[in-house]
This record gives structure tokens, C-alpha cells and sequence, in this order.
């Protein structure tokens, strides 16, 4: 035998598929008739009974295998319920609000709803434990799927002070409680009062432990601690339900009509489970009206159709959302004066027609499909044929014996799974990530990634760049951007605003004040404290603050009689990650030296002090500038003291967090060698792995990346002057994804290669040509295994390496560190020069691109354009007889308007200079270039003759009205004025 299938079962009945990964089902068997082939089982199996199922064996021989099995004692301690039973019991032992406690219990039902557990704590707080629609939940967490199907569950819940773990099999859900829950005092099973109407729990517990305490095995010794209500029986009844599972395109069961079916009066009934909205239930003949029948799933509806010649079919529905994995009760009844179909009984849909359906005892009835080679005569299927599980299949209340139709007694069969239901919820635990909604059928399932940011067949990778630096190289200009900043990682996108200039790409985070904020003297009040709540969250903020190369944020303090430090602090802030930590030192001041700006600089009003405020003038002053010490931002609160004195008043500005550069983005090394390379740990993407980074070179192929397994591999890498390809083995053989350009990719500019695979398929992307995808094989190994280093530009084989730069290589949204590595590796240089190959056609307008040390910028100092690409005009041509006006206001005017700020906090100010910077071009002379004055009786003119620039009369440059562009800078600091061209 070389290929089989492995059920178990308690009772020899209803037996259940062993399945490895969650997905595959089938072991490997041997190869020859010597060779021993052993497995051990990831998951412990409990059972009484096992069966084998021959998958594949030798063809020129037969059947046959010698077994062993190997395995352990087991304890059980057993107790059932009816649904009108239960166990109460009462502990004496209340243990305190640090001590873990732990309640561990298996059970097993056929029943989809029912109360498990209902455990009172001290306080009146209690904990309930519901089975609701074959999951098991506590409060707002709900783990597991398809509990009710007679096998054992393995059911554990853990709690220490307000963490709440609850496990179910292997899954497991974490949640914080509201309060703390105090110790459990009453433990009660199968609840008289039930949380759910009508729902006690009616199936079997076993080894029910509370902090290892046997409380089942209390219950069997009449333990004082514990009540008996009603019938509970320490053994598990078995009760015998043999299901038939529809899994094969070509699945179908026959069977014969009844010998008492003569007048048309029948009822069909039947229980189904299935993740499918399309199917075949049942349909059959009737060759006496010429008509044929049909029950079917449509839109997860149920439907009869009877169609008869030369009339308009005739059409009832029922019910509605039947596809959702539960049992639904189907009843088709037939009589004289009516026809109906009903779901669910009460908790259903009926419809009513009056056409009699006469079959006869020489009726053949076809459920979930028919046979291939049947007569189109007897058996007809324009539906899907039906993929679920059926179960108590009656016909005119007689149940139908499975077993007789397995062992070819009864009807006839196809591809059938009898006596189990292989029904699987691909969605508990659910493959898709970042709040994507998992949906399914019989064979497959969907990620609905629409509202979750994310993309791809598990929404695993994030649709947006990871900062603003990334979208101003794909040619964004200013404006309000999604930045998710790990990627694929689990930090949530944040909405910022990118203010993109000619230099730089800011990274700017509001808070809920950034307006300048006055605080009034007050005897009653000594402190005034304020708190700023940024529009990020927590994480997103410090995620931010660690990738990029600068932050900075303003901090400005404007004073009257209020000062700063002089001493022991009066006022400080609190910034940097978490709750923050207090700060003592000023805008543009560093870290622990308990100044302001003005103290670096000796620039100090009062020169025994180290800050402006603290002279305590009875004048308005300021101490403002730049906190850039990123491990101090961003800024939390901050508390204003000093202003309880007569006369002291004072305001202040906290500016909003202001970030650039990406650490990842231009993160590259440099591979000289063939035979040169970098290592790094061993990559862990075991079901879901994207790989991301951009590459240059001038040669025709390479390996860009490689990790191998014992078995499993994944390596990319260039494999013609024109090709990438994405390769990797998960355990069902060795996988290829290529993409063909139409364009050579080895021209030494940058191009970006994106990989992703996950449980469902496999992609690859180059540059913006269209992606390849490849699909896992259905009920395929799923887990990516691997164990040896990864060798970024090189393998351990010693192959071909890559031959010129790899940036920005991300893995799951983790960047790794090139330049690092590269300065002790031998062939591989940090960094990467030359990126204007790559970016120069973003500078727009004779703009020309001038490259950095990291990245490029845009000189627009030739034309008449401005902003990050050269792409705002700023220009304006000029007749004679016209002239453009600006009134300029002082900042408090400004201020005055906003938010009616008086204007002393700005009336004792002197602005100390300033900068007028204009081109032109023209053929006219003379002409008034620029003409300013003030309210001062102060002006500046600048004017052309025929021989240069004029400034007040006196000749500076020789700038000729030549059509030639020229620019003149104006610096006015006090009573020094510089012109230069």
C-alpha cells in the first residue's frame, strides 16, 4: 500500500479523518516490501477504534501492510448529560488575584448549542462557557468551529489577574477582562437556569480539572462539595448517527421509492450541513405526468423546482443562509391536496403548493448528484451537484440504513464517504489577516481584504508605501497619505500628511493642539498642565520615530514675568515612548542640560541665565526652537508653572511631530563578487512569506536570495537579462513563478520585485508589469520549513551570485540591515550610489536631478517651477503696464484674526532680518524689479537699468537686460544689507 487515508472513532461508527496541517489527509505508504515507514503524529489521537483507507497501491500486486501502533495509557473520567442535568459543585479554596487558575475539560455533542460551564467568583462575577452554534465562546471571544460533531474537544481556559485564555484544540483566543475575577467559587455544568433559552448542555464531559483538582472523579465519590441534579451518568452514551459525506464531482447516492407509495403521498426528509450556497439535494422522475423534480441549494436558499412538459415550471422556496456549516432539517411532503418544503421545522421557512408528486415503489431517488453514465432519463442535474454531509435520511419516517447502502445491500453509491462527515471550517482559525473577512465553500476559502488596507489572497500584504519617502520616489507630491510602516506587519495604517519639498519628505503627525495656547495668572492655580493625543496610535507613532533618519517638533514658551528653569525647574514636558519621561531642557537645547536654545548660543537676554524667561522681564520674551533627540519625542504633556504671581502671564505651541528620511528605503549594499554574499538568521514564513526589494546591475543573471530546509527551499532570482523567478517547495514538490519583461532589467537602474506566498497561491511581481500567480494544490502541505542561514546575493551552493546593488530587501515587513552587514563582509560594499539613472525623469520642467548619498533631489534653480519635482509654476510674465500687490501682515494680525489673541505677545518682539530671493529674464531697461515699504517709512526698491541691478540708487551687479534668467538674493540682518546674484 503506498498511499492511505487514517480515521479514528470511539464506537466503530462516525469516524473522523486524521489530518496533518490542517489540510493534508493522505500518508505516504511504502515503497517497497522491506522498508519500514513510520510517523508520529503531530497531534495526539484518543480513540478506541482506527481504520485505514488504501489510497494507491502496488499494481502488479495486492493489497496488504504490517501495522504497528504505538501509544500510552489514558485516564478517563466520564461524566453525561441530558440537558435537564447537572453537577454543582461548590470549592472551598479561593485562591488570590496573582494565582494563574486553570480549568481544563474535553467534551462531545451532537447538539450545536448548550451551556458547558458557568463558574461564580468572588464579587458576584461569574464566567460562562456557551456552546452557541458549534463554537464555544466566553464573552466577547469565540474559538474553535464545528464542535458538535460526537468527537472529543479539548477545552482549556486560563486566568491570571484580567488575562483570559481560552484554548480549544489547538487554537487559541486571548482576551482582558473588565474586572478582575476573583477566584471561582461555584463551578456549575449543564446549568438548571441555562445563559442560552432552552440550550442546557446535553452530551459528555471528561477529565474536568480545576488547578488539577478531578472534579468529575469528586462528583463519582460523593464529595460533600458536590450536587447531583437529575440524571447524570458517569459513561458516555454513544448515540449512533451515520452520516454520508458529498465530497467527489461525481458523488451520488440512489435509492429505491418505498412499496407503499402508490397514491402520491409521501415525506422525504433529510439533515444537511454545507459550506456551499449551490447544490443538488434530491431529484427523481416521474414518467406518469411527464415531470421531473428537482430540491436544490440556490443563493443558499432552499428550492423545489417541477418541471412538466409543455407547462411553466413550478417553483417554491424556503429558508436562507443554509450555507453556514450548521445542520438544517429538510422536509419535502407530499399530499393529495398540497406539496410543501419546510427548514428547520419552526425555526424555518414553509411553502405551500397543491400538485400532487406520484411516485411509485419503482422510483429511482438521486440525492447530490447523478450517476456519470446514467440514462438522461432517469437522472437530470442542471445545478451544482451538492458538496456537505447528510444524515438522518428518512423516508416516510423510516431512516435509511447507510451501512446497508455501504455494504452494497441497499440503492447504489458513488465517491462516497460513509458513516463520517468531512466537512471543514477553512475559516476557524481563519488564514486571513488584518481583519480581512474569510468566507467559504466546500473546497476552498476567500479573504474579503475591501475595508482592511491590505491585499492579496490572505490580505497579508499592505496596499500602501511605509512612508512618505517611498511615495515621493513613485512621484507623489504633497498631500494626506496612508503610511503603514512595518508593511505586512501588525502595526495598523496611519493617515499623516507628506509635505514633500525640493530636499526632503516630511512625515507630519497632528495632535489635539498645536495652536498657540495662553495660560493666565492665577493665585488659586499654581500649575497648568496640558495633554497631547496624537492622531496615531502608540506603536504606529514609535515605529515612525525608529525608522525615519530625523524628527524633530517645535517647542516654544512665550513669557511674561514666568520663568523657566532659574534653578529648580518651574515648568517641564514629558516625551518619548510609552508614558514618556520628564524633560527638563528647552526647544534646541540637548537632552539633560537644562537649557533653552539661547544658552548654547550665549545668546540669553540676561547672560547669568541659560533661558529667556528666566530674566523675568516684565516684557513679552520667548525661548522657542526644535526638540530633534528622537528617543525624547514625540512630546506627551507638558506643565506650565511659575504663573500664580501678579503680572505673570505666558503661552505656548507644541507643533506637530515632524519626521523624514527612510532608514529602510535606502538601505543597500553592493555585490562586487560572483562569489561574495551576506547571511542573515534563518527566515521564518511558515505560512504566509512576502519578500520585497529593489535591485540594479549590468549583469544577466544571479541569485538575489536563498534559505534552504531539509526538504523545503525558497530562493529568487534573475535568470535571464529579462526574467525573475520566484521558487520554493513546502513538501508537495518544487514550485516555479516566472515574469518576462518586455524591457531588459539588467540597464543598471532600479527595479523593484515584490514575492508573496501564502496557504492559497503564489506571486510575483517586477516593477508594473502584470503579476504571475500559481495556486497551492488543493490539500497540499502548507507549512514553509526551513532551518539553514539566508543568503541574500549568493547561495550556499556556491552558484552564480548577483553581480550589483540590492535596496530596501524586506521579509514579512521586516527591512534587514545591508549596510551593516556589508562593512564586514569581504565583496559586498555598503550602500549604493547613482540613483538619477533610475528617478531623473521625476524632474519635470528642465528641472535636473542632482543625486544625494541617499536618493536624489530635484534643482529647479533653471526654471521657473518650484516644489519636490519641479511641477509648481511660480512664474508670471509681466507687461509694462502691470504690476502685482502683496499686503504682508505681522504674525500677531494673523493671530489676531484666528482666535483674538492680543497682540502683546508679539508687540515687544524685534524682527531681526530679513530674505527677498527672485529671477527674472527681460529685455527691458530701466524697470522696477521689486519695491517694498512698511509702516516705518521704511522701503526697499530693486531696480534694472541698462547696465545691472539697482538698490536704492546705488549700482551693485552688472546684470544686463539680456533675456538671460538671473537670480538676486536680498539678506537684511539689522543695518547690513547683502545683495548677490
Amino acid at each position: 500500500m503506498t498511499g492511505y487515508l487514517l480515521m479514528f472513532s470511539d464506537t466503530g461508527h462516525n469516524w473522523r479523518q486524521h489530518r496533518q496541517e490542517d489540510s493534508l489527509g493522505a500518508f505516504p505508504g511504502n515503497s517497497n516490501a522491506d522498508t519500514v515507514v513510520q510517523y508520529k503524529l503531530e497531534q495526539a489521537v484518543i480513540a478506541r477504534y482506527l481504520r485505514l483507507i488504501p489510497l494507491d497501491w502496488n499494481p502488479t500486486g495486492r493489497i496488504g501492510l504490517r501495522l504497528e501502533i504505538y501509544g500510552c495509557r489514558y485516564t478517563s473520567d466520564v461524566a453525561n448529560f441530558d440537558s435537564s442535568s447537572s453537577l454543582i459543585i461548590r470549592l472551598g479554596v479561593r485562591p488570590s488575584r496573582t494565582t494563574m487558575e486553570v480549568i481544563s475539560l474535553k467534551f462531545k455533542t451532537l447538539k450545536n448549542s448548550g451551556t458547558l460551564l458557568h463558574a461564580v467568583g468572588q464579587r458576584d462575577h461569574s464566567l460562562t462557557l456557551v456552546l452557541q452554534k458549534g463554537r464555544l465562546g466566553q464573552l466577547l471571544v469565540s474559538v474553535g468551529s464545528l464542535l458538535d460533531d460526537q468527537h472529543w474537544h479539548h477545552v482549556k481556559l486560563e486566568r491570571l489577574s484580567t488575562h483570559l485564555n481560552l484554548t480549544v484544540d489547538k487554537n487559541t483566543q486571548q482576551h482582558i477582562l473588565s474586572k478582575i475575577f476573583g477566584g471561582l467559587r461555584t463551578p456549575i455544568h449543564g446549568l438548571q437556569k441555562p445563559i442560552l433559552s432552552n440550550k442546557n448542555f446535553h452530551g459528555c464531559l471528561e477529565n474536568l480539572l480545576y488547578n488539577d483538582l478531578n472534579l468529575i472523579n469528586l462528583a463519582k465519590q460523593n464529595n460533600h462539595q458536590v450536587t447531583v441534579v437529575g440524571n447524570v451518568t458517569f459513561s458516555c452514551a454513544e448515540p449512533v448517527s451515520v452520516a454520508v459525506t458529498f465530497a467527489h464531482s461525481q458523488s451520488f447516492l440512489q435509492l429505491p421509492g418505498l412499496m407503499s407509495w402508490s397514491s402520491g403521498v409521501f415525506v422525504i426528509a433529510l439533515e444537511f450541513r454545507t459550506w456551499n450556497k449551490l447544490g443538488l439535494l434530491l431529484t427523481f422522475d416521474l414518467p406518469q405526468i411527464e415531470s421531473t423534480v428537482w430540491l436544490y441549494l440556490n443563493e443558499a436558499r432552499l428550492r423545489l423546482r417541477v418541471n412538466k412538459v409543455g407547462r411553466a415550471p413550478l417553483e417554491l422556496s424556503a429558508g436562507s443562509g443554509l450555507n453556514d456549516g450548521q445542520w438544517h432539517l429538510v422536509e419535502m411532503n407530499s399530499r393529495q391536496d398540497r406539496l410543501s418544503i419546510t427548514v428547520d421545522k419552526d425555526e424555518g421557512a414553509t411553502a405551500h403548493t397543491s400538485i400532487p408528486l406520484p411516485l411509485t415503489a419503482e422510483s429511482k431517488l438521486f440525492f447530490g448528484g447523478c450517476p456519470v453514465q446514467q440514462s438522461s432519463q432517469e437522472c437530470r442535474n442542471p445545478f451544482n451537484m451538492f458538496q456537505g454531509c447528510v444524515r438522518l435520511l428518512t423516508l416516510d419516517g423510516q431512516t435509511v440504513d447507510l451501512i446497508k447502502v455501504q455494504q452494497r445491500l441497499l440503492g447504489n453509491y458513488s465517491h462516497l464517504q460513509i458513516d463520517m462527515c468531512g466537512i471543514i471550517d477553512r475559516c476557524s482559525p481563519s488564514h486571513c489577516e488584518h481583519g480581512g473577512r474569510c468566507t467559504q465553500s466546500w473546497s476552498t476559502f476567500h479573504c474579503n481584504c475591501s475595508t482592511s488596507g491590505y491585499r492579496g489572497a490572505t490580505c497579508h500584504s499592505s496596499t500602501y508605501e511605509q512612508s512618505c519617502e517611498a511615495y515621493k520616489h513613485k512621484g507623489n507630491t504633497s498631500g494626506h497619505y496612508y503610511i503603514d510602516v512595518d508593511g505586512s506587519g501588525p502595526i495598523k495604517p496611519q493617515l499623516v500628511y507628506c509635505n514633500m519639498t525640493e530636499d526632503t519628505a516630511w512625515m507630519v503627525i497632528q495632535h489635539n493642539n498645536t495652536e498657540l495656547t495662553r495660560v493666565h495668572s492665577s493665585p488659586e492655580s499654581t500649575r497648568h498642565s496640558a495633554h497631547f493625543d496624537y492622531a496615531s496610535e502608540e506603536e504606529q507613532l514609535a515605529a515612525v520615530i525608529s525608522q525615519s533618519e530625523h524628527c524633530e517638533q517645535e517647542l516654544s514658551y512665550h513669557c511674561r514675568r514666568s520663568r523657566l528653569l532659574n534653578g529648580a525647574p518651574f515648568s517641564w514636558w514629558v516625551g518619548g515612548p510609552d508614558r514618556g519621561q520628564v524633560q527638563t531642557y528647552w526647544g534646541g537645547a540637548q537632552p539633560g542640560s537644562h537649557q533653552c536654545h539661547c544658552g548654547l548660543q550665549d545668546s540669553c537676554l540676561d547672560s547669568n541665565y541659560f533661558c529667556n524667561c528666566d530674566a523675568d522681564y516684565d516684557e513679552w520674551a520667548n525661548d522657542s526652537g526644535l526638540l530633534t533627540h528622537k528617543e525624547s519625542l514625540p512630546v506627551r504633556s507638558l506643565v506650565v508653572g511659575d504663573i500664580q504671581r501678579p503680572g505673570s502671564e505666558a503661552a505656548y505651541r507644541v507643533g506637530p511631530l515632524r519626521c523624514h528620511g527612510d532608514k529602510n528605503f535606502w538601505n543597500a549594499a553592493f555585490f562586487d563578487r560572483e562569489t561574495s554574499y551576506l547571511h542573515f538568521p534563518t527566515f521564518h514564513g511558515e505560512l504566509n512569506a512576502d519578500i520585497s526589494f529593489l535591485f540594479k546591475t549590468t549583469s544577466s543573471s544571479g541569485v538575489f536570495l536563498e534559505n534552504l530546509g531539509i526538504k523545503d527551499f525558497i530562493r529568487i532570482e534573475l535568470s535571464s537579462s529579462s526574467e525573475v523567478v520566484f521558487s520554493f517547495d513546502v513538501g508537495n514538490g518544487p514550485l516555479e513563478v516566472r515574469v518576462e519583461t518586455s524591457i531588459p532589467l539588467n540597464d543598471n537602474r532600479w527595479h523593484s520585485v515584490r514575492a508573496e506566498r501564502n496557504v492559497k497561491e503564489a506571486l510575483l511581481r517586477v516593477d508594473e508589469f502584470p503579476a504571475t500567480t500559481k495556486g497551492a494544490p488543493a490539500d497540499g502541505h502548507i507549512h514553509l520549513q526551513l532551518n539553514s542561514q539566508l543568503f541574500i546575493g549568493g547561495t550556499a551552493s556556491r552558484q552564480k551570485g548577483f553581480l550589483g546593488c540590492i535596496r530596501s530587501l524586506q521579509l514579512n515587513g521586516i527591512t534587514l540591515d545591508l549596510e551593516e552587514r556589508a562593512k564586514i563582509t569581504p565583496g559586498v560594499r555598503p550602500g549604493c550610489p547613482g540613483h538619477c539613472s533610475s528617478y531623473s525623469y521625476l524632474c519635470q520642467n528642465q528641472g535636473l536631478c542632482a543625486e544625494k548619498a541617499k536618493g536624489f533631489s530635484c534643482d529647479c534653480g533653471q526654471s521657473a517651477y518650484t516644489g519636490a519635482f519641479c511641477h509648481k509654476e511660480v512664474s508670471a510674465n509681466f507687461k509694462s503696464t502691470v504690476s502685482v500687490t502683496y499686503v504682508l501682515k505681522d504674525p500677531y494680525e494673523v493671530s489676531m484674526n484666528s482666535s483674538a489673541w492680543p497682540s502683546s505677545i508679539y508687540s515687544d518682539m524685534t524682527l531681526r532680518g530679513e530674505n527677498i530671493s527672485l529671477s527674472f529674464r527681460t529685455l527691458q531697461s530701466p524697470a522696477l524689479l521689486l519695491y517694498v515699504n512698511s509702516i516705518y517709512r521704511e522701503f526697499l526698491a530693486l531696480l534694472i537699468n541698462k547696465h545691472g541691478v539697482e538698490y536704492k540708487e546705488t549700482f551693485f551687479y552688472n546684470l544686463a537686460a539680456d533675456f538671460v534668467l538671473h537670480t538676486v538674493i536680498s539678506k537684511i540682518r539689522e543695518k547690513e544689507i547683502t545683495i548677490s546674484s
